[in-house]
Order: structure tokens, then C-alpha cells, then sequence
């Protein structure tokens, strides 16, 4: 399993486009075969870092995922809002996989 970690810079004065971006995502990717933990808009500190979060299970399930996303017609949508409207300033993905598994105490 591998996890990317979406870091965006938003414009804090679109915070509502980012939470309307961030819904649309809400439906889009489970759809199109990702594992979505969820996306995050800022709350607290500071006003432009958000994050969006999820899991696949290989790279190569991930081409095929991006793939089907963008063949979407609510992701194709929301590509456009996010070009039209201008509220993501940049775009970091980083790839993770988890390290600490098992966890808790199997007793």
C-alpha cells in the first residue's frame, strides 16, 4: 500500500473554492479506485498549507486510477474549477509507505 500526501499553498482568500475542491474530491476519487483518507483545508495556524490524502495499492494501480479520474466527468469538472478559479498557488505529492505496521499490542 502506498499513500501520496497532496501539500498545497492556497490562496487564503479562497478557502471556500479549496473546501468546494476538496468535496468534489470526496466523490471523484473513491469512484475512480483510490482508498481516500480525506482532504483538509486550513483551520488553525496557518491559512494557505492544506493537504489531501490517499491510499493505493501499487503505482501501477495508481496510473490506472489517474486514468480513470480523468475520464471522469466530475473530475475533468473539477480540474477546470481549480484552473479557472485559481485558488491552488502550488502543489507538492509525496509518496509514502507505511513503516510502523503492526500496531498496538497483540495480546
Amino acid at each position: 500500500m502506498l499513500t501520496c500526501i497532496i501539500r498545497y499553498q492556497i490562496d487564503p482568500v479562497k478557502k471556500a473554492q479549496f473546501e468546494e475542491y476538496a468535496r468534489n474530491w470526496g466523490q471523484a476519487i473513491p469512484r475512480c479506485g483510490a482508498d481516500l483518507i480525506g482532504y483538509y483545508a486550513p483551520h488553525e495556524g496557518s491559512s494557505t498549507l492544506a493537504y489531501g490524502i490517499y491510499n493505493v495499492k501499487s503505482l501501477s494501480d495508481y496510473e490506472a486510477y489517474r486514468t480513470r479520474l480523468a475520464a471522469d466527468p466530475l473530475g475533468r469538472e473539477n480540474y477546470e474549477f481549480a484552473q479557472r478559479e485559481r485558488f491552488l498557488l502550488r502543489e507538492d505529492r509525496t509518496w509514502l509507505k507505511l513503516a510502523s505496521a503492526p500496531h498496538g499490542d497483540p495480546a
